[in-house]
């Protein structure tokens, strides 16, 4: 099997958005509402279409990585942008392979020749600490709420890029999802069973 990194584009985008819901579909929650998080980046200036790769087996898309521009807010109200990344997908089928880091470090070396200075996530830091992600408190970077934990973490794309950069981390409200609105979106895709109860989270 031979992979390939490539920009997506606009006709890959219901195919990258199926196979995000079915990357994530009941892993942490009754369905997912990743896919949507993927088809409302692409409508915000936040968007970093130079940074929107897909993974390809032939002519197959069996991942993507998708990034947006985020902020982080100092005491004196000085904002700095950083880039968020997410949500990263593989289909089931093709997961344990290595597409998930083939993604994530072009898409790192692509962000560093942009000029970018860092990249803020949320995600599973024994994933992500081979990619050389740390604990954001080591760089004085809080949620928006202010709070720390070991899934909240930051790179830097060059030595010394968070110097000077801290703060509470705020990325684009998209992130942010109505549930009348997925229900609404889902419709668009075929069913799928859920395995967890709505009435149970």
């Amino acid at each position: 099997m031979k992979i390939s990194i490539r920009l997506e584009n606009d006709n890959d985008f219901k195919n990258v958005e199926n196979m995000t819901r079915e990357a994530f579909w009941d892993l942490y929650k009754s369905g997912c509402e990743e896919h949507l998080i993927v088809h409302k980046i692409r409508t915000t200036n936040s968007f970093i279409k130079e940074l929107d790769f897909v993974a390809c087996d032939k002519e197959k898309i069996v991942g993507n990585i998708i990034y947006s521009k985020a902020k982080v807010i100092n005491d004196n109200n000085e904002e700095f942008e950083v880039l968020c990344m997410g949500p990263l997908s593989v289909l089931p089928s093709y997961q344990s392979q290595g597409i998930g880091t083939l993604l994530m470090k072009h898409s790192i070396q692509a962000a560093k020749t942009l000029g970018y200075n860092a990249v803020v996530i949320f995600g599973n830091p024994n994933y992500y600490h081979r990619f050389g992600f740390e604990n954001a408190k080591r760089y004085n970077i809080q949620t928006s709420q202010g709070d720390n934990f070991e899934a909240f973490m930051a790179l830097e794309l060059y030595e010394g890029s968070l110097e000077g950069i801290s703060g509470r981390f705020y990325p684009d409200p998209v992130f942010e999802i109505d549930k009348n609105e997925l229900t609404i979106f889902d419709k668009q895709f075929p069913y799928k069973e859920k395995y967890f109860s709505d009435t149970l989270l």
